[in-house]
């Protein structure tokens, strides 16, 4: 490896533990009581960052409340669930309206992060054929479709476990640059373990997709709603074990890793999705699974 790349692998690992003890600094999400808020106060919970995501209580008399403008929507007790994908800007804004009339402001300074950017001196890639889009399209629809049931759960509430413990092959925002061309910056976590190790839940949730057949990119994949609109998807799964409207708990089995789809190897692919934002698994889980480290360098997996 050369210098510039093991100096820019230390600022990013830096900046990820960081951003992890930041987390753990703060109470779980939902696993311990909600600090006392003051009638004009908000309470937050999590990483104000890139990829990072916060559970909040709203003041007191809260009726309507918004971030950057956007609704966002409260439960019986004033809870609420917000995230800021991985290229989110320095800044947002919550506002929370009272019965009264009256409101509450709150400006936010979300912090940025390092990603493992690496340059490629090769082409993108070949040009998709028209067969291959009509198909994608399907895939895509159906992820869409899936995304938009939002049952009722609870488990964005709890502390999140890890899905299956294994040596961490890829992190979340990491991203090739192909001649000067972007590719996707890698949307989840890559777990490596054997072709049919058990996937458990990692909380509480409804299974909204149930990949019959492999899908082009992510095989068999499957898609847990944790509420609030967040959800987990789990991607080239050998086998899954639940189907569409399954309520699950954390630690239950959902399925097998595998490799199937667009794999190089066997390995679960967690990623994490609150509304349209992408959210890094390693943030809200707290840090890498025990006897586990982060890679040096963030290369994706996919």
């Amino acid at each position: 490896m050369r210098l510039g790349q093991a100096l820019a692998s230390v600022a990013l690992i830096g900046s990820l533990v960081a951003c992890v003890e930041a987390l753990a600094a703060q109470s779980p999400a939902g696993g311990a009581a909600s600090a006392a808020v003051a009638p004009g106060d908000f309470a937050l919970q999590g990483p104000l960052s890139q990829g990072g995501m916060v559970i909040g209580t709203a003041p007191a008399g809260t009726t309507v409340l918004t971030l950057d403008g956007a609704p966002i929507r409260l439960a019986p007790d004033g809870r609420f669930l917000i995230g800021f994908g991985r290229d989110h800007g320095p800044a947002a804004l919550l506002v929370a309206t009272r019965g009264d009339g009256t409101m509450v402001r709150d400006p936010l300074t979300i912090a940025p992060r390092q990603w493992h950017i690496e340059a490629l001196p090769i082409p993108k890639g070949t040009t998709p054929t028209p067969e291959f889009l009509a198909k994608r399209k399907l895939e895509l629809d159906q992820i869409a479709a899936a995304r938009a049931l939002l049952p009722e759960s609870d488990g964005w509430r709890q502390r999140f476990a890890w899905p299956v413990i294994g040596r961490i092959s890829g992190l979340f925002g990491s991203q090739r640059i192909y001649q000067g061309e972007k590719g996707s910056f890698h949307s989840g976590l890559d777990i490596a373990q054997p072709t049919g190790t058990p996937v458990a839940a990692p909380a509480d949730g409804v299974v909204i997709l149930a990949a019959d057949h492999p899908f082009s990119l992510e095989g068999n994949l499957l898609m847990i709603d944790h509420g609030m609109g967040l959800s987990s998807s789990f991607l080239h799964l050998s086998r899954i074990d639940v189907h569409v409207g399954d309520q699950v708990r954390q630690g239950q089995p959902i399925g097998l890793v595998g490799m199937t789809g667009r794999a190089t190897g066997p390995h679960l692919h967690w990623s994490l999705r609150w509304r349209d934002e992408r959210l890094d698994p390693l943030l809200l889980i707290g840090g890498p699974p025990p006897g586990q480290t982060l890679p040096v360098e963030g290369a994706s997996g996919d």
